[in-house]
């Protein structure tokens, strides 16, 4: 398989929509140690939801966490996180990470992801070496979703439980993909 090469934002081919909303990704947020155990010293989610833009000056990811995920915990901790997406023929891996939480197994080895990881001032990366794009990314704003918030009720429908997720801005820091 080719390596990956680091490009621009302005870079990126494809559409965001596809790529966050019928692709899926794979959020990964980790500790500032150096192990690699899925669940122990990093965690990764599937998302469907977010989006990307420019805010504030600079290109930027919009990540959406609940704080029952075991990634939310990591998410606190740490400045920086990755979003990983991959090719349909990894659905099956998507659709594991999004269903089994990382405090009670394993998701990286029982789904044969390699992961890879790289530290800077702002904290420690995790994706997998099996991704086809790779956003590097770093908290900018950090908000719980407020209930009084919402401007429309069928938005406000998505939260029966009132499990209203955290909004991160994030700014993306390097993008990798494989050609």
């Amino acid at each position: 398989m080719n390596e990956f090469r680091s490009i621009r934002p302005e870079e990126l081919s494809g559409n965001v929509f596809r790529l966050i909303g019928h692709d899926w990704m794979l959020v990964t947020s980790a500790d500032d140690g150096e192990g690699l155990v899925c669940g122990k010293d990093y965690n990764t989610m599937t998302a469907s939801w977010g989006g990307m833009g420019i805010l504030w000056g600079g290109p930027v990811a919009f990540v959406f966490i609940r704080p029952q995920r075991h990634t939310f915990g990591f998410t606190e901790k740490n400045e920086r996180m990755t979003l990983s997406f991959f090719g349909e023929e990894s659905r099956a891996v998507l659709n594991y990470c999004g269903t089994k939480s990382g405090r009670d197994v394993d998701k990286a080895k029982e789904c044969g992801l390699t992961p890879v990881a790289d530290t800077n001032g702002h904290g420690r990366a995790v994706w997998f070496d099996e991704a086809k794009i790779v956003f590097k990314v770093r908290k900018l704003y950090a908000e719980p979703i407020k209930a009084e918030a919402f401007c429309d009720p069928d938005a406000r429908a998505v939260y029966p439980l009132d499990d209203f997720h955290t909004a991160y801005v994030c700014a993306v820091e390097e993008i990798l993909v494989r050609d």
